[in-house]
């Protein structure tokens, strides 16, 4: 069986790369209306791969946004049953000018494919369709396999809980499996065990009630840029700790057995600062790099703006000011709340002078999966199977927002099995994949299914 899915995978290794650059070359932004029927475009061509790699049954399902597939291949209904999650959305590729290449043209430059999506989640979710084309055109799939491949991740899945509420019969399986995360390196892999959650806020911040000259004005008016930058360097102290009160209240501190697992995981200080151009690392006192991304909450501003910011100069006060603040979460707290906490908190610190308005763009909950389950000992086993290591355990920085909702919903616990790295530039510019990390998860999913199916 084995050497049979590496033959079928050598022989058609061409063929799945060209697959992904055509998937790669639809813009389907989920963030800009004005792609809108690119996304459409993204959902028929997923449909499409999913039947010529074996499925049964595909449906594009609309919803109030972004169209979602459903896919499956059911062998027979006694067997397990494994639903695989991911998305065909991605992030806007602005600032374009520091593209290397195309955002939508996918490059191959040194092994690596540079493309929006490439890694976040494209060509993680193609290796779940290549993985199946290889079990049914080998005639070794054991176990049922479903696909669930939303258009919404990154604007916050705010349709998918109504689908996944609507249609629990047709999602109902043993287990989630997700390729959405990054590992250490093909030399270290790992599994991550948990992701944070998210709350995002925009924030307004309105002093006088139109733009003023800021000859005439400036000195006796408020500014609400500087208002603004004043309260969010307030939101963190000397030690970088985050100063709002009631943030912490609901923080599950990681045990010393806990943190001493996560500083097993390799972490090259020096090459860390390099990749990034930067001379000295930041952050909360008392923890080290990979706690602070991982086991820690935190607050980052994502972006600022007011006034005027055109070609040349203009003197001027402006009425107004913006932010867009994010905050991830770990376990036990909630969006809901941290939300709260933070608009109430920056309200009350705004000073008399200005107006504070907020909203909530979306938000999403933490979320960890056991290292005792079925799920996760059925994907280390297949990553020792084709890394010849036993993967390490880690805490992802990022934010899945469905996590939680389908435990809630369907009743099943998720696994995390990312092939990308946290060096592959999600979110920015020149985002990449590598070749080598693709075609390994393509090789690895066929043994979780193997071995999902032999534990339960």
């Amino acid at each position: 069986m084995i050497q049979v899915w590496k033959d079928y995978q050598e022989k058609n290794k061409d063929r799945f790369l060209n697959e992904l650059l055509e998937l790669l070359r639809i813009p389907s932004v989920s963030a800009k209306s004005e792609n809108k029927e690119d996304m459409k475009r993204c959902a028929e061509a997923v449909k499409q791969r999913l039947l010529e790699a074996g499925a049964d049954k595909v449906d594009i399902y609309p919803t109030d946004g972004h169209p979602i597939v459903y896919g499956e291949k059911i062998i027979d209904p006694s067997k397990p049953t494994v639903l695989v999650y991911g998305h065909y959305d991605v992030q806007p590729a602005e600032p374009l000018e520091l593209w290397k290449s195309g955002p939508f043209d996918p490059t191959i430059i040194d092994g690596k494919i540079f493309a929006r999506g490439s890694c976040d989640d494209k060509g993680q979710m193609y290796m779940h369709i290549k993985a199946l084309e290889i079990l049914t055109q080998t005639n070794t799939l054991e176990n049922n396999i479903k696909f669930c491949i939303e258009g919404e991740e990154e604007v916050g899945s705010p349709n998918l809980g109504k689908f996944v509420s609507a249609n629990k019969e047709l999602l109902k399986a043993d287990c989630v499996l997700i390729s959405d995360s990054a590992m250490i390196s093909l030399d270290t892999p790992s599994i991550d065990i948990g992701v944070r959650g998210l709350s995002y806020i925009e924030v307004e911040v309105t002093g006088p009630n139109r733009d003023l000259h800021s000859g005439v004005y400036g000195g006796a008016v408020a500014n609400p840029i500087t208002i603004l930058a004043k309260m969010i360097a307030s939101l963190h102290d000397e030690n970088n700790h985050i100063t709002i009160p009631g943030f912490y209240d609901d923080v599950a501190v990681a045990t010393a057995e806990e943190r001493e697992l996560m500083a097993r995981a390799p972490f090259d200080e020096t090459e860390f600062k390099t990749d990034l151009g930067i001379k000295q690392l930041w952050g909360e006192e008392g923890f080290t790099t990979n706690e602070r991304t991982g086991i820690r909450p935190t607050i980052e501003l994502n972006g600022i703006w007011g006034g005027y910011i055109g070609e040349g100069a203009k003197t001027v006060l402006p009425s107004k000011a913006f932010a867009k603040i994010s905050a991830r979460l770990v376990p036990n707290q909630t969006s809901a709340k941290i939300t709260e906490i933070l608009i109430n908190h920056l309200q009350k610190i705004a000073p008399a002078n200005v107006t504070v308005n907020a909203k909530l763009h979306h938000g999403g909950e933490p979320y960890m999966t056991p290292i005792d389950s079925t799920a996760y000992k059925a994907a280390a086993k297949a990553m020792e199977a084709t890394f010849g290591k036993t993967p390490i355990p880690v805490r992802g920085g990022g934010s899945i927002p469905i996590c939680s909702l389908f435990e809630k919903e369907l009743g099943i616990k998720i696994v995390f099995m990312g092939f990308g790295l946290d060096s592959d530039n999600l979110h920015s510019p020149n985002e990449k994949f590598d070749i080598a990390n693709f075609y390994k998860g393509i090789e690895t999913i066929p043994y979780f299914h193997k071995f999902f199916t032999e534990m339960k």
